[in-house]
């Protein structure tokens, strides 16, 4: 993989299931790209601004809020993700960093898409203009009943959408369903086989060419 001086940094999404390993995928990627010499800037959705304490605080079952309501939020996260001055994607990409972000629009259309119209939610986030494209999205493919006992095996609080088996299924299945209608977007699905080092290879393999 070449690098280039002063070119804009690659936006990379990962995706998954609660429990299918993304955290550990994330932190493998961001590690080989230091060691490339890559400038590195680690983020997540919901962001720690206030429309991300919103969320997490619907997320953790304490205020409840339609797909609707939560579609709309992070959506107005995700724009204020965007084009933060501070440390906001579109500038750090303009920087030259390379953005690993843990979860993108991609969950709110399998998440909110379930129990609201999906068509709707696409659109609002891949025709906002505030919006970056990413130019990978890695989704780390593990089955639901496997993420179900990972996930009990925390012994943490559950948000709400990690309570049941079937939920993730269902989640699953609609991550499937939206990856098939994306067909412009570079989606990757990772099937989590073997260790953790082995799984990284297949992500890193895919990572897109410095622009």
């Amino acid at each position: 993989m070449s690098v280039k001086t002063n070119s804009r940094g690659r936006f990379i999404v990962f995706e998954g299931l609660d429990g299918s390993g993304k955290s550990t995928q994330m932190n493998l990627l961001c590690e080989r790209l230091q060691r490339e010499g890559r400038k590195v800037y680690r983020t997540a959705e919901p962001t720690e601004l206030t429309t991300g304490g919103l969320i997490r605080d619907a997320l953790a079952g304490n205020y409840a809020r339609t797909p609707e309501e939560l579609s709309a939020l992070f959506l107005s996260d995700r724009i204020a993700h965007n084009v933060n001055p501070q440390n906001g994607i579109i500038k750090l990409l303009n920087e030259g960093y390379d953005v690993v972000c843990d979860r993108y629009y991609y969950s709110s259309f399998a998440y909110q898409g379930m129990d609201s119209d999906l068509d709707w939610v696409m659109a609002m986030n891949v025709n906002c203009p505030t919006v970056t494209k990413p130019d990978v999205c890695f989704f780390i493919d593990v089955p639901s009943d496997v993420c179900k006992g990972r996930v009990d095996k925390r012994g943490a609080f559950l948000e709400i959408f990690e309570r049941e088996e079937g939920t993730l299924s269902r989640i699953r299945k609609k991550y499937l369903e939206v990856f098939e209608r994306l067909c412009n977007d570079n989606i990757v699905i990772i099937e989590s086989v073997g260790s953790p080092e082995e799984v990284a290879e297949k992500v890193f393999a895919n990572v897109p060419d410095i622009k």
